[in-house]
């Protein structure tokens, strides 16, 4: 059998790479430990920031002459509705305090109103009992005057009327 040399690619470019790797690779420590290399990124990142100021003033302008809000002002807005909505909660529960303590005194004042009335119905029967009482007396007094008297004869009784 005979060895056919073929041509692989992979193999290649294996062999490629571990030769020059290591040298690629020292390049770039050296180049990456530089004052030079650090400037330039420096430059690069100021660049970079510059560019990044000008798009977002550029942005709000345009934002502005279209009229639609920035990101600030909606965050200004979701505070403002925060804060409000935190007023409302607070308004709310004084609102329920304050109706349930005039329930409250309400209800107290229909209570002392009917404990008044209740009071002057209670002095009415006292009255009227008091009176009672001194009718029930004066039916007793006569009752005993009169078993103690003989009855006196009058002109008309009840007892004849009905004869």
């Amino acid at each position: 059998m005979t060895k056919q040399n073929t041509l692989d690619p992979l193999a290649l470019w294996k062999s490629m790479y571990n030769q020059t790797e290591s040298q690629f690779s020292e390049a770039i420590h050296e180049t990456l430990k530089t004052d030079e290399y650090a400037e330039m990124l420096g430059q690069i990142q100021n660049s970079f920031l510059q560019y990044q100021q000008l798009i977002r003033s550029t942005t709000d302008m345009y934002l502005k002459q279209i009229n639609v809000p920035t990101n600030e002002e909606i965050s200004s807005v979701a505070s403002l509705i925060v804060n409000l909505e935190e007023k409302i909660e607070s308004m709310d529960e004084k609102i329920e305090d304050e109706l349930s303590s005039k329930e409250v005194s309400l209800e107290v004042t229909k209570l002392k109103v009917s404990v008044s009335k209740l009071d002057k119905k209670m002095n009415q029967v006292l009255e009227k009992s008091d009176q009672l009482d001194k009718n029930m007396n004066q039916i007793l007094e006569v009752l005993t005057s009169n078993k103690e008297e003989p009855p006196a004869k009058t002109t008309s009784s009840p007892t004849n009327d009905k004869k």
